[in-house]
């Protein structure tokens, strides 16, 4: 399946949705911080990142505060965390734009962290994916939600070859942080599936 994308070296795009997001009144949009949820649920993805292997050697994330502070909770459970790069680009992206991003990675980067926002992230996810371990296109499908993380394997020499339907969709999982614990509970699997997620329009997701 991921030898679909050509030789070269295995290769892996972890996609992570923001963490919940608040509405204070009078906020713009790329300035709304993270929700109470949010603030519990973001080190949580950075903890199930580390418990699956999933850390990166570069992280492109979003110049909106609620994913800036996604990343900068979820890279506090790392002992080091990688190079991150600030793109105004992932903001309100739809594919090109992601994809534009992600082709623009030096050669020496096999796995790239992605955080961003929906519906882009949901629907880079599913043109890249040609197939899915187990369900994991199907809870793609009915829901991304926040905190969502999704791992993308594909091989290729570098990521100008990363072109729809050549990756396989190892994993999808959705870490929630416990209540009361100040973000410091564990991670678990979200199950995807179960209700109808909010999709913003004009580009722009909606949590």
């Amino acid at each position: 399946m991921i030898e679909r994308a050509g030789a070269g070296p295995l290769r892996r795009l972890v996609v992570l949705r923001h963490a919940k997001s608040a509405w204070p009144e009078g906020v713009e949009d790329h300035l709304r911080p993270l929700a109470p949820r949010g603030l519990r649920d973001a080190p949580a993805a950075g903890r199930a990142l580390a418990e699956a292997g999933g850390l990166p050697d570069l992280a492109l994330c979003s110049t909106a505060v609620r994913a800036r502070r996604t990343w900068d909770l979820a890279s506090a459970q790392w002992g080091t965390p990688p190079p991150v790069r600030y793109d105004r680009r992932l903001y309100a992206a739809g594919v090109p734009e992601l994809l534009e991003v992600v082709r623009e990675v030096p050669r020496a980067v096999e796995t790239l962290l992605l955080v961003g926002h929906n519906p882009g992230l949901e629907e880079l996810v599913l043109e890249l994916a040609g197939d899915g371990l187990d369900d994991t296109l199907d809870r793609v499908r009915v829901k991304f939600p926040t905190s969502a993380i999704a791992v993308l394997a594909w091989r290729g020499t570098g990521w100008p070859a990363l072109a729809p339907g050549t990756a396989l969709l190892t994993s999808f999982t959705t870490p929630r942080g416990k209540k009361g614990h100040g973000g410091k509970g564990h991670g678990k699997k979200g199950h995807g599936g179960k209700g109808h997620g909010k999709k913003g329009h004009g580009g722009k997701d909606k949590e």
